[in-house]
């Protein structure tokens, strides 16, 4: 009956007419009651009336969506202390009543008037006047609450509620709609405390039966107007039309007009308030992530918001230095940025030292380093960030963790010019869902994927979205930081979890955009420093910003097949594959393992299946480093493309057991006598500058009577291994040659 109008309910007694008459009575009656239905919608006037006492950021996206709809609101309470108790915590709310109480007393006579109350913290309207106006007038009742599918505060008044079929059984207070003078008549109908339940006190007067009967009070059981999200997440779909996104209720087929984050539901409601009420589309994209939004093109240096710019390292992270550099490039007024640099960890310090004497003149309006000296914690060192954001008042706060590799320079500039009170990019761990963000939280508060997960970290949506936790990097307005101070600390969790939580549990959003490609995130977890030179193990974990930093800067034109590839010899191929630096930091790696092979004459080798070697050299195999999957992994990104190319038809699996770097001198093994290789095809690789770290030296291929002398460093010969290609090492007269050797598919 909750959906008849109160023109159902009119009747006409027709049996004692005739049938013409009996026609033109009711025709008579139908012009009627529509003319009575257009007078009552236009008599109706609806107000939309809250309580909030802070503007939180749920306050503002509630009064953003009223502002949408163009709904008359009467906030009650803004600026007022609450005391109310805190009801995420446990019962309360009775403050909420004496102020609507004392609020509404000019309204308690005005038949025409319609308020809806609602929370407004965790509350987004998806409809206007005319629909929650004419979805009201359909239930035929002077007092509608929500419903919600369990019994709060008291469990045992469940057995008093009326049976339901179909829907959700019990009240909840969180939103109702009905005529002023009832409204005010059910707050008056008994006194409560500030302290008190809100919701016992609703539930009371819906279970007294002459009063509901009085007003004919309803519950909105498969939410026709009020969607609670408390244990109904699973129930509701977002839908989408061109540039309009709403909610439906997929088990009753409904649309309601609001929706409400009530209990430990608010997560869902900030993920769907990305979405609704046409905030994205599938069609449109994010059609309000530029609102509140500013451009910096043309303003003067002074003219850009201040930026305390808060670099942190707390434990050791591969390619620090270049992370370092890349902080430095920002595109942003050097001048308008305040840099703290944290290193709390021995590892990295000489490094932030030498890079920060460096930045001195780069004109940075101030620059303060805490060094593992301090030996602060990490959540002490990121509590004396905020201090210090808020101690000098700064506009915004910028913080930067040693496990991003921020690659776009415009960041930060990007960043402020959005303008959100916490705004973090978006950044992924190279090919890998591993993000710096998490799309929901489980029930003990730890990640968990949200739907739309996926489609954010790939790319497949674009847009602004509230997240529940961020970490690495984000952008915080000072002012919020200022009047909240959340806080790293916690006795239970991980900094990152604590500060998160900190924020949550004051109503901050965390949004996370992935409007532009900003960098990436490194993988630091189990990152080693039992070498001497770490990075170069990261090929397996980091091989994007290991690319960037050990292969060959001209590597590419390998693969251009407009770039013919080197031939000095008949089939012997000749390419850049390495950087200089690699080529240093291998020479360096094996130097300080420094168990070399006797070379010459010693065939013994205890290193080898069968002890013994058929073509000694004084060498050090990869796999005495620790190298070894690491050097595979390289030829299987890095050789096996050009193989490809210049060996076509042939598909290798990089399968290589001999990976070492041979050391040729005067004094010791200065050349190597006439052989072929126990392999499909061999890399050669130049490690030492020809004629300056060594003079002589290179490759003689008898058969073709071919030689390639002064390889530059870095580059790779490749030619086949038996056969057709037996070959010697030319005599080294000068200083030190190093190469390194892989037979590839023994």
């Amino acid at each position: 009956n909750e959906l008849r109008s109160a023109s159902t309910f009119r009747c006409l007694r027709m049996n004692v007419l005739s049938s013409s008459n009996r026609f033109l009575v009711l025709t008579a009656f139908m012009l009627f009651s529509m003319t009575v239905s257009l007078i009552e919608a236009g008599d109706m006037r609806l107000l939309v009336v809250t309580v909030a006492t802070d503007d939180t950021d749920g306050y503002v996206r509630f009064m953003k969506s009223i502002e949408q709809f163009g709904l008359d609101v009467k906030v009650i309470g803004l600026g007022e202390e609450w005391r109310g108790g805190d009801v995420s915590r446990y019962a309360g709310g009775g403050h909420k009543i004496n102020m609507l109480v004392r609020d509404l007393t000019p309204y308690k006579d005005d038949k025409d008037l319609v308020i809806m109350f609602t929370d407004s913290y965790d509350v987004v309207f998806l409809a206007g006047q005319e629909t929650i106006l004419t979805k009201f007038k359909d239930f035929d009742s002077q007092l509608v609450f929500s419903a919600e599918g369990f019994c709060w505060p008291d469990r045992s008044l469940a057995d008093q509620y009326p049976r339901v079929l179909l829907g959700k059984r019990y009240l909840c207070s969180g939103g109702y709609i009905g005529y002023a003078p009832v409204i005010y008549e059910s707050l008056m109908t008994s006194k409560i405390e500030d302290l008190g339940d809100d919701q016992l006190f609703f539930t009371k007067l819906y279970l007294n039966k002459e009063f509901r009967e009085k007003h004919n009070m309803k519950l909105d059981h498969r939410s026709h107007l009020f969607q609670n999200l408390n244990g109904a997440e699973e129930d509701i779909e977002v839908r989408y039309d061109g540039s309009r996104s709403w909610i439906e209720n997929i088990v009753y087929g409904t649309e309601p007009v609001m929706i409400h984050g009530n209990g430990p539901s608010k997560l869902r409601l900030n993920q769907l308030g990305s979405y609704v009420p046409s905030q994205w589309t599938a069609d449109k994209g994010c059609i309000t992530c530029d609102e509140n939004s500013f451009q910096l093109d043309g303003k003067a240096e002074a003219e850009f918001p201040e930026v305390l710019l808060a670099v942190f390292s707390v434990s050791p992270s591969p390619f620090f230095r270049r992370f370092l550099e890349r902080v430095a490039e920002l595109n942003y007024p050097k001048s308008r940025i305040s840099l703290r640099v944290y290193v709390l960890d021995e590892y990295h310090r000489s490094d932030a030292q030498s890079w920060l004497e460096e930045v001195k003149s780069a004109g940075y309006k101030n620059i303060s380093f805490t060094s593992p000296d301090s030996k602060l914690t990490e959540s002490e060192a990121r509590n004396d960030g905020i201090l210090a954001c808020v101690t000098s008042d700064c506009s915004n706060y910028f913080v930067v963790d040693s496990s991003v590799m921020l690659v776009n320079t415009e960041s930060l500039r990007l960043l402020v010019e959005q303008n959100r009170t916490f705004l973090a990019p978006v950044v992924l761990r190279h090919e890998k869902l591993w993000s710096n963000f998490w799309g929901a939280l489980s029930d003990q508060g730890f990640y968990a994927r949200s739907d739309d997960y996926i489609d954010i970290v790939k790319g497949d949506k674009i847009g602004i979205w509230n997240v529940p936790f961020v970490s690495s990097i984000y952008l915080i307005k000072g002012h919020l930081l200022k009047k909240y101070r959340p806080s790293y600390t916690s006795s239970e969790l991980d900094s990152d979890m604590a500060f998160c939580q900190s924020l949550r549990s004051m109503g901050i959003f965390m949004y996370v955009t992935n409007r532009r490609y900003f960098g990436r995130l490194l993988q630091v977890d189990g990152y080693s420093t039992e070498h001497l030179h770490n990075d170069m193990y990261q090929i397996l974990d980091n091989q994007i910003d290991w690319e960037e930093i050990y292969v060959h800067p001209n590597y590419s034109q390998n693969l251009n097949e407009s770039v013919t590839v080197d031939m000095p010899c008949p089939d012997v191929y000749h390419y850049p594959l390495i950087s200089s630096r690699f080529a240093q930091e291998l020479i360096e790696e094996m130097e300080h393992f420094g168990q070399w092979s006797a070379g010459k004459d010693s065939h013994e080798d205890s290193r080898l299946s069968g002890g013994y070697e058929n073509v000694p050299t004084v060498d050090i195999h990869t796999n005495q480093i620790g190298f070894e999957e690491h050097w595979l992994r390289l030829i299987k990104l890095y050789v096996l493309p050009v193989q490809e190319r210049v060996f076509p038809g042939y598909y290798s699996h990089a399968q290589a057991i001999m990976n070492f770097v041979v050391k040729y001198n005067p004094k010791g093994q200065f050349l190597l006598k006439p052989h072929h290789d126990s392999s499909t095809f061999t890399i050669n690789v130049a490690l030492s500058r020809s004629e300056i770290d060594y003079e002589g030296g290179g490759c003689h291929f008898i058969r073709y009577n071919c030689s390639v002398r002064d390889a530059p460093i870095g580059h790779s010969l490749m030619h086949p291994g038996r056969l057709t290609h037996w070959h010697e090492g030319l005599v080294v007269t000068g200083g030190t040659r190093y190469i390194m050797v892989s037979f590839i598919d023994p």
